[in-house]
């Protein structure tokens, strides 16, 4: 899939939005990788350190919460300094926790170290994501979406690479590598990656493009954003029970997973692309809808037509949200971008954590199979807040 920056644009700005677009998407994929080699790391950490369920689950906690908390204050803070700055900085904090982790002594070393690692991983998000938009202008969509996609490579690659080096070496040496590796990609952006410039500077480019931006379309986006997170957490809290009962085992378990992720990635990296041709619109109601039927489809159907159908739900879960982002933007001043992002991905973020929590409860009360189905009809609801976002966007203003 080609991406353009527009037919109007010059060559040096094509080549300046593509180096953009590069070295974001590789800071993405590690800081998505960061965060979910945590994962392989809990039955280390709890055969080293004697951890109950509760304290594992406290450590990946502290991760994610200094990670979603801080998102809104370095929104702020980028509206006032270089983003590029921040992005730099953020990343080489982020590969110093690790650092820190893999000296650590003890389990409060080890917790501190990890909140130090999230609190750079904070910056990714919002700063990365509004340079790519404005270095793409009104084009910004495809590109959005693969930089959306090279999340979802960080995040097989590096917790696969983090477990091959747990084979070779310890763990404390595995985040010292994995660690040099963040150092390196810092290193990268303070190199090749263009200046974002901070959001003061664009006060006046607002001013002149008030008239086309609909800033009271963006809570019916975070709120569509918001519930197509929950059902996504809460379809994959139930999957691995739903078809344990169909009569899967662990390991088909492990290849149904797979498949919804590997189709979660396809969809990441094609939704964004038809969002720009067809509208976001047509393509959230194309999705949650899809989303919707194969969930109630797999609900009925027998073990193995079920997990033929998972790699496209994993298209229709994930895809939406390659759509969303790019159209955060289009909602917000030019000067104010990154904190539309940060906020954006702070509900998603808290909702990917709060959800299945909530599903769960629903689960205790009504069994796995009608929670499942819960999540089908909050697909469903997404597709009435899409027709009123629709009319706060230029791509739909004639179809919504």
């Amino acid at each position: 899939m080609s991406v353009s920056v527009g037919v109007e644009t010059s060559r040096p700005e094509r080549a300046r939005a593509t180096r953009t677009l590069t070295v974001t998407g590789l800071n993405h994929a590690l800081h998505d990788g960061y965060t979910d080699l945590i994962y392989v790391l809990l039955p280390v950490w709890q055969a080293e350190f004697g951890l109950s369920y509760g304290l594992l689950a406290l450590l990946r906690g502290l991760y994610a919460g200094a990670m979603a908390g801080l998102q809104i204050p370095v929104g702020r803070v980028a509206e006032r300094i270089d983003g590029k700055i921040i992005l730099i900085a953020g990343t080489a904090l982020a590969a110093l926790g690790y650092v820190l982790a893999g000296l650590s002594g003890g389990i409060v070393g080890l917790g501190l170290a990890l909140a130090l690692s999230g609190a750079g991983s904070s910056t990714q998000h919002p700063i990365a994501s509004a340079a790519v938009s404005r270095a793409y202008g009104t084009a910004a969509r495809g590109p959005l979406g693969i930089y959306n996609f090279t999340g979802d490579l960080g995040k097989a690659a590096i917790p696969a690479l983090t477990s091959i080096l747990l084979v070779i070496m310890s763990w404390r040496h595995t985040l010292l590598v994995l660690a040099f590796m963040g150092l390196l990609v810092a290193v990268c952006i303070a190199l090749w990656m263009p200046s974002i410039g901070k959001g003061a500077e664009r006060k006046t480019t607002a001013a002149a493009r008030h008239d086309n931006v609909n800033r009271g379309g963006f809570p019916w986006l975070l709120a569509i954003g918001i519930l197509d997170t929950a059902v996504r957490m809460g379809f994959l809290t139930f999957l691995p029970f739903l078809l344990l009962d169909k009569g899967g085992s662990l390991p088909i378990n492990g290849l149904a997973l797979a498949l919804v992720f590997i189709g979660g990635a396809a969809g990441k990296f094609t939704c964004g692309w038809l969002g720009e041709r067809v509208g976001t619109l047509r393509t959230v109601l194309l999705t949650e809808g899809g989303t919707a039927a194969l969930i109630v489809a797999v609900l009925a159907l027998p073990l193995v037509p079920a997990i033929v159908l998972l790699p496209l739900l994993g298209v229709m879960l994930n895809g939406t949200s390659s759509v969303l982002y790019g159209t955060v933007p289009e909602l917000t001043p030019p000067h104010r971008t990154e904190r539309a992002f940060a906020l954006f991905y702070t509900g998603t973020i808290g909702s990917g954590a709060v959800a299945p929590v909530l599903y769960g409860v629903l689960g205790d009360a009504l069994g796995p199979v009608l929670a499942t189905v819960a999540t089908a009809i909050t697909a469903l609801v997404i597709c009435p807040l899409a027709v009123a976002l629709a009319r706060h966007l230029r791509d739909d203003s004639t179809t919504a």
